[in-house]
């Protein structure tokens, strides 16, 4: 069986299989997904040495094959050892091609290489998008290996037009987002005689 590109899928099989358990006439009112932004927030005891910094902005970069912005401290904190202008954060947003390249590379190569990896909660934000939290980057398989000291997680947040989360979770779903399956309840299971 030939691969096919999400974005493809996207407009063939899972939009008809939106529009039968949606029950939306129009294709144009299917939820779609708009963005995907990709955080990776830089604890200051771990990761601000210049060469590990470095490392991650290059890292981000292969990755989703965007260079990230470079999110900045507005203001000094004392207790977090936080400086005005120190390097806090790096994200990328991606949109168009990109996105569903990347959610592609995600769901079918990254995500089967977590160890122990069950699925995940169906808990969406109440408007139809969804969040993940990786610990470590090694699962994605365009990067070697790292060292112990330049393991670093991210943040992955699915944006869509869903509205509501039964229409997210559908859209999700037929992308191939792998969700834990519902636990069945000890008194719905009928005993055969």
């Amino acid at each position: 069986m030939a691969f096919v590109p999400l974005q493809k899928r996207l407009k063939t099989d899972i939009a008809e299989a939106l529009k039968t358990e949606l029950k939306v006439k129009n294709i144009h009112a299917l939820p779609r997904i708009t963005k995907v932004i990709v955080n990776t927030g830089l604890s200051q005891k771990k990761y601000s040495a210049k060469d590990i910094q470095q490392f991650i902005l290059e890292s981000l970069t292969t990755i989703t094959g965007q260079k990230p912005a470079i999110r900045r401290a507005k203001k000094s904190i004392s207790d977090f050892n936080i400086r005005e202008n120190m390097i806090v954060a790096m994200m990328v947003t991606l949109r168009g091609k990109r996105m569903y390249y990347f959610l592609d590379r995600l769901i079918n190569y990254a995500l089967p290489r977590i160890r122990d990896f069950r699925g995940y909660p169906m808990k969406l934000d109440g408007r139809g998008n969804f969040s993940i939290g990786i610990v470590d980057q090694s699962i994605f398989p365009e990067l070697p290996a790292p060292e112990a000291n330049k393991i670093f997680g991210m943040q992955i947040q699915i944006t869509t037009n869903a509205g509501t989360d039964e229409r997210g979770l559908a859209l999700l779903k037929h992308i191939g987002m792998p969700f834990k399956k519902a636990p069945v309840k000890k008194g719905s299971v009928e005993k055969k005689a």
